[in-house]
């Protein structure tokens, strides 16, 4: 599913593209299209969490796909309004074997954090354990560019914020049992996961280079849904790059 959106994203950004004009600049070399498509690398973290809901750092990691316009805001002032869309897919990948299952004591919809070994067996030897997050984004933001001339050059600083709709939310987990048998579980459910998410966040660019933070304002989880009725929210950082 994760691949399928990323490839159908793509292919219909490029799909637009395909219908403008491409002439390239004859110093920079970058198409004369307006507006970005970023690529964005980073890492997610739980912020007011339990101190039982601990994260491992590199595995919980952030990938976000972003086309996003460009509004001048008045002739030459340095200011502009970019909105966007996108996909923002995500992980969370919890420490000491522990993942999330549904809990018998609460609604349909929710978890809670178990150990892996107390569901798949003691003897279980644990190689993947991630849980995805995959949201169809909308990004607005305000961006000011310093080389008031030329917005694709110099540096820029943008605010602004997104808003979430999760479509798809996973846990992934391999590991070989007391017999040697290698086994993949990929479970799709809902989690007591919010479906909606927003926040807001900062981006300073260079030219075809941004490092960038995203904090959210909701819970990860809805009230009193998630593992021990956490009420965490979401901090991201990263570096991105724009391919044009």
């Amino acid at each position: 599913m994760k691949r399928l959106s990323i490839i159908s994203f793509i292919l219909l950004i490029t799909f637009q593209l395909q219908a403008q004009e491409k002439e390239r600049s004859p110093i920079s070399g970058r198409p004369n299209i307006t507006g970005d498509l970023f690529l964005d690398f980073g890492f997610n973290m739980l912020n007011n969490r339990p101190e039982d809901l601990n994260t491992r750092f590199i595995a919980s990691r952030v990938f976000n796909v972003y086309y996003q316009t460009q509004i001048p805001l008045g002739e030459n002032t340095g200011f502009t309004f970019n909105p966007g869309i996108g996909l923002g897919l995500e992980k969370l990948a919890f420490k000491d074997g522990m993942t999330l299952v549904s809990d018998p004591d609460k609604s349909v919809n929710s978890s809670m954090l178990t150990s892996i070994t107390n569901v798949y067996g003691q003897d279980a030897s644990v190689s993947t354990n991630t849980m995805a997050l995959n949201y169809f984004d909308i990004p607005l933001e305000f961006r000011y560019h310093v080389n008031h001339d030329d917005y694709d050059n110099g540096i820029r600083v943008a605010v602004g914020g997104k808003i979430g709709l999760l479509y798809n939310a996973h846990t992934k987990i391999a590991y070989t049992n007391g017999d040697g048998l290698e086994q993949k579980i990929k479970n799709s459910q809902n989690y007591g996961l919010n479906p909606i998410r927003y926040g807001v966040y900062t981006r300073l660019g260079f030219p075809g280079f941004n490092v960038w933070g995203y904090y959210g304002l909701n819970g990860v989880f809805e009230s009193n849904q998630g593992p021990y009725g956490t009420e965490s929210t979401q901090f991201n950082f990263g570096v991105s790059v724009a391919l044009f």
